[in-house]
């Protein structure tokens, strides 16, 4: 009995007065020794141990030393003790009059028996009734007292009476007989022998009155399927049919269901012709699928959804919805915007010539000066709505000023220069297009019998006096040449973008070429249009300058590829890759993964937020005429330009990050490396940082895997496991389930890359995409959302405006004041970190996500690999050497840093894709 004292603690042995005749138990996930309060009979094994490797050493010694014919005696009558609850409930920080009398209200029928009901369900099975065996049903005590406590967190008490022969407590049923609904954080259970139990809980317990049923809770212990304690299996699979619905009828917002839908709701026909939007997703325009609110058909259109307009909320499961201090950040976000709205709008009626930017210093006016409000209509508006004081600020007099983008921080001409156009392709906000030129000329993939000839504009002689003295072949095969193509991307869609009112734009590709000081310098530009006539000269090649008309032209030019990459980088690598193609992934795993299953438990953290951003996208962002179709250049065809690229481009086993830089040219494989890839632009900022973030991840993920699945069967007879991944492709990726290319899953590696993919997808590729677009984007000149105006040649009669006055056609080709300053508040808002983010090696409830000792340090050992990954982020853009990141006047890339403060940082990697 020493050691076992040792072990538990003399004053816990001393105090239980049951404990001498129970039967020690090693716990299988915890990975600890407990002891279980269970009675066992003589013949039952004394200890359970899961799998060899679980500390046998230390099994044989204990058995050794307990007096085992004590530990076996089993008593004629089973004792009775209490357990007690300790429940964390997350208050609001402001709440509306509605909520407070719903609150006293509560607090005064809470005392007559309209309370917060509790229940304990064992692991075991109860014989005589053959369900889980169930405790006594507790109140929480003293909520009348404590509801009116302002902290964020309030802890009641609830207690239990239960029989030693209970077993370990592995659910919790939750019953809200209040009027509203409040926020469970979690629940420890104190009492058993085995030590506190803890419920992670994280979720909206709605009034009975909206949800008659019991909110059910599981513990933090995980459980493959088939491991599933006989008391708990039931109740398993009756969560998980709850979660998924019945696909009928309209959710209403306090709804926990989660189901697939096309994009049918982009559109509002009933507001005529022009809001009218295909529906994406289907075999004519294949897209990944969304969540399914089931509200009616329009009225002119019964296969288009109808529209939920801002403010009012669209439908995600209830626990999806920001939380308040998200939502605070957001809605503040979504304020500014719409002032940044009214007041460019309210200025462009009050003097026509200001409508379009005369030059850079009315550009630099916006961050140092600021923009004058005309006092009266808005002056009353802004009394009565309070602004961000960190973003934007309105002084004495109407002042309105943004804050300076850090593109201009520290050069205000950077953005003029070549080689700051190049560093931007490989450490800019989008540098996942950049491709190593592997033929000259690039070729077209378009039909040519529809888009006119497969063959560039491009010739040798347009490069080969920017080469240092190599042919374009020494060039290629040196690995020196590099493009960005986006004439594919375009092309298609130019005939409806320039008959667009004030849109202009050209389907582009640049070559750039790899300097010895390893940078990328442009060296030729190709313009290209939709030929018209078999005649017609639809391409065009602009080179660098040799004078001031050339020079002119090169800035228009570059203008134009940078709307472009604009364009891409925010419908194809951001919208597309990142937020639309993870929800059909994130709404399986709620669907077939209980939250009990060790899956579920690693991607939680990953898909926190990404339903309810992407539901304020539909509805502000991508919809018609929403504030991507009014700021970008391809207007009303933005959608479909991404839809394009789900089509002929995404590949689900091409998306991480190693097989992404091998399909693009700009690695090899190379065993001899630490992540076994040879870059071939050695100093590539993004995928440089992001090789160590991937490695983190990798092992971290494989780490995890192993653990669970130790071979391979295992994996191929989760039926929870398969039923998520096949659902995710078969019905979330329905109009590609028939692609080739998808992985199988059927071994512990299969899963670890599926999984890799998917966590690096939501955290690091999201975050190098996402904040640094006002940090880039905010100086408009630098990366112009659209164009409007094409580059004249001198047979245009334009011409003569455009070398009249080069400057002032320059910013007419720009977006307009209003279009400028609307796309500024958007970028801000999309840019900004909000205070209760988690970033990439931090979660909620740090210790306790999990009840496996091994999973939690492993967890923390990820933890630490990404803090060194941070130093060594610092340290690069500290290097000389490094010329793509530090220099004078260039910014560090700290893009894919992992921590970060709340506001625009310009840096830090949030665990999912949250905003």
């Amino acid at each position: 009995m020493a050691l076992a004292r040792e072990i538990m603690g003399s004053s816990l042995m001393e105090k239980s007065s049951f404990l001498a005749s129970s039967n020690f138990l090693l716990n299988r996930k915890h990975n600890q020794l407990c002891f279980n309060p269970v009675l066992a009979p003589a013949e039952r094994k004394i200890f359970q141990v899961k799998r060899a490797s679980r500390v046998p050493t230390l099994v044989a010694a204990i058995s050794e030393d307990l007096d085992l014919d004590l530990v076996k005696v089993v008593p004629e009558k089973a004792v009775k003790f209490k357990v007690r609850a300790v429940v964390t409930v997350k208050n609001k920080h402001k709440e509306d009059l509605k909520e407070t009398i719903a609150k006293h209200l509560d607090a005064f029928t809470d005392k007559i028996g309209r309370n917060v009901v509790l229940e304990l369900v064992s692991t075991d099975i109860d014989p005589k009734t053959k369900g889980p065996k169930k405790s006594n049903q507790a109140v929480l005590k003293d909520w009348s007292k404590k509801s009116t406590l302002k902290t964020v967190r309030v802890n009641y008490i609830a207690e239990f009476v239960v029989d030693s022969n209970f077993g370990i407590p592995g659910a919790i049923t939750v019953i809200n007989k209040h009027q509203q609904e409040f926020f469970l954080e979690s629940i420890t259970i104190e009492g058993f022998a085995c030590g506190p139990v803890h419920f992670s809980c994280n979720s909206w317990v709605q009034s009975r009155k909206d949800h008659p049923g019991k909110r059910m809770f599981f513990s933090n212990q995980p459980y493959l399927p088939n491991e599933t304690p006989a008391g708990l299996k039931a109740l398993r699979e009756r969560e998980l049919r709850d979660l998924r619905g019945d696909g009928q009828g309209e959710r209403k917002l306090s709804d926990r269901i989660y189901d697939f839908d096309i994009y049918n709701d982009l559109g509002n026909p009933d507001k005529g012709i022009d809001f009218v939007r295909p529906t994406l997703g289907g075999e004519k325009i294949p897209f990944p699928r969304r969540c399914r609110t089931g509200r009616p058909p329009t009225d002119t259109d019964l296969n288009a959804e109808s529209r939920v307009e801002k403010p009012l909320p669209m439908y995600v499961p209830r626990d999806e919805q920001f939380e308040e201090s998200k939502m605070n950040s957001f809605s503040t976000g979504r304020l500014k915007a719409v002032l940044h709205n009214l007041i460019p709008s309210l200025m462009a009626s009050i003097s026509a010539t200001n409508h379009d930017f005369k030059g850079f210093s009315d550009i630099d006016s916006l961050y140092s000066e600021g923009l004058f409000l005309k006092l009266g209509l808005q002056d009353e508006l802004l009394k009565k709505i309070p602004l961000p004081k960190v973003v934007s600020r309105i002084q004495e007099g109407g002042l309105l000023k943004y804050d300076i983008p850090k593109i201009i921080s520290k050069d205000k001409f950077a953005w003029l220069r070549d080689d700051e156009f190049g560093r931007q392709a490989i450490a800019g906000v989008n540098p996942v297009n950049i491709e190593r030129l592997q033929v000259f000329p690039p070729v077209s993939k378009l039909d040519p019998e529809i888009y006119g000839p497969q063959e560039s504009a491009l010739k040798e002689e347009h490069i080969v006096g920017h080469l240092n003295g190599m042919t374009v072949q020494e060039a290629l095969d040196a690995n020196k040449l590099f493009i960005i193509d986006y004439h594919d991307s375009y092309l298609p869609f130019l005939d409806g973008i320039n008959a667009l009112d004030g849109r202009k734009a050209y389907a582009t590709r640049t070559i750039f070429f790899l300097t010895d000081l390893g940078t990328l310098k442009p060296i030729a530009i190709e313009l290209s249009l939709p030929p018209t006539a078999p005649s017609s000269r639809s391409k065009r090649v602009v080179t660098p300058p040799v004078d001031a008309t050339t020079n002119w032209m090169w800035k228009l030019a570059k203008a134009h590829v940078c709307a472009n990459d604009a364009g891409v980088h925010q419908l194809v690598n951001h919208w597309l890759r990142t937020h639309a193609t993870m929800e059909p992934f994130i709404l399986a795993a709620h669907r077939q993964l209980s939250a009990m299953h060790p899956i579920f438990k690693l991607l939680d953290p990953h898909m926190r937020y990404t339903l309810e951003i992407n539901a304020l996208a539909r509805q502000s962002l991508i919809s018609a005429d929403g504030v991507i179709e009014s700021c970008f250049t391809p207007g009303r065809y933005c959608m479909e330009i991404s839809a394009a690229a789900y089509k002929n481009f995404w590949r689900f086993d091409l998306e991480g990050l190693p097989a992404d830089l091998i399909r693009r040219g700009m690695a090899v494989p190379d065993p001899t490396q630490p992540h076994g890839l040879k870059l071939l632009i050695e100093d590539y900022p993004y995928a440089s940082d992001g090789l160590m973030i991937w490695a983190a991840i990798e092992n971290w993920v494989r780490s995890y895997v192993n653990h669970y699945y130790p071979d391979s069967s295992l994996v191929c007879n989760d039926k929870e496991l398969q039923a998520w991944y096949a659902e995710s492709i078969n019905v979330g990726h329905a109009d590609l389930r028939h692609a080739e290319w998808w992985p199988t899953l059927a071994t512990p590696e299969d899963l670890t890359s599926i999984l890799t993919t998917i966590i690096w997808l939501a955290s690091a590729q999201h975050a190098a995409l996402n904040f640094g677009q006002y940090p880039y984007g905010g100086y408009v000149p630098n990366r112009p959302p659209l164009m409007r105006r094409l580059i004249p040649d001198e047979n245009d009669p334009e011409y003569a405006i455009f070398h009249a006055d080069p400057q002032k056609y320059f910013f007419s080709a720009l977006p307009s004041l209003l279009q400028a300053t609307k796309f500024m508040a958007v970028v801000d808002t999309l840019s900004t970190h909000s205070p209760d983010e988690e970033y990439l090696g931090e979660r909620h409830h740090q210790s306790i996500w999990s009840g496996d000792a091994e999973v939690i340090e492993s967890f923390y050992e990820f933890s630490a690999e990404i803090r060194r990954v941070e130093n060594e982020i610092e340290k690069r853009n500290g290097n000389s050497k490094l010329r793509n990141r530090c220099g004078a006047g260039v910014l560090p890339y700290e893009l894919l840093a992992p921590s970060s403060g709340p506001g625009v940082t310009c840096r830090g990697v949030p665990n999912s894709v949250s905003i």
